[in-house]
């Protein structure tokens, strides 16, 4: 595989880890719960981590089966324009994103590893829904004519990235609890008003993503 495009997708996770949502439920696990907190976080986690897994494998499935479908469609002059236009537009759009407080998922009361499952489930409904880098990678996997053995385990490494910054939390949380708390509890009470402030970096990149991909068909 051409090492210039996996960098491309390694970036793409990077983005994916500002998950507001992600990092916020950490943040109130670290904060919260004391005494099953790694159990509980790794259960989330992983809900996350598998839902995206399963999404994006289903979507490469899909993807692989009409691939020549879309290389003919960036071959027509008209759609690779409007693919081009589409990136100068959200480009421009991410400028002028509100950056009003943005709705925070709601925790329930009783904290177990049901629970957890279930908030790994509504964060992937949320956030994977809009995820517009996870599409990205998917498509620049799919237009790389990769196998079955090769994308598994880049699917696989993008999933763990996404996360990371939740499992480096826990780790440092363990090392130097006393000394971080003050600074989680600052960091969670900014989370609360970041979502729109991340998702214009993303939907910035994204449309220059656009712009880069379909400058070669123009």
């Amino acid at each position: 595989m051409n090492v210039e495009i996996l960098l491309i997708i390694i970036g793409l996770a990077l983005i994916d880890t500002l998950s507001p949502t992600v990092i916020g439920i950490t943040l109130y696990l670290l904060l919260r719960e004391q005494r099953k907190l790694y159990r509980l976080l790794i259960v989330y986690l992983m809900t996350v981590a598998i839902l995206y897994f399963l999404f994006g494998s289903a979507l490469l499935l899909g993807i692989s089966l009409s691939i020549s479908f879309l290389q003919g469609l960036f071959q027509n002059r008209v759609i690779s324009w409007t693919i081009f236009l589409t990136g100068i537009i959200l480009f421009i759009l991410s400028f002028y994103m509100p950056k009003r407080k943005a709705a925070v998922t709601s925790l329930p009361s009783i904290i177990n590893s049901s629970s957890m499952i279930f908030l790994g489930v509504i964060t992937f409904l949320i956030e994977g829904s809009t995820a517009l880098p996870y599409f990205a990678a998917i498509g620049l996997m799919s237009t790389s004519n990769l196998n079955l053995f090769e994308w598994i385990p880049i699917l696989i490494l993008y999933n763990l990235i996404m996360v990371l910054p939740s499992l480096l939390l826990m780790i440092f949380y363990k090392l130097f609890s006393r000394l971080l708390n003050p600074l989680l509890q600052k960091l969670n009470n900014r989370l609360a008003n970041s979502k729109e402030s991340a998702l214009s970096w993303v939907v910035c990149i994204v449309g220059l993503l656009l712009v880069f991909i379909s400058l070669d068909y123009l």
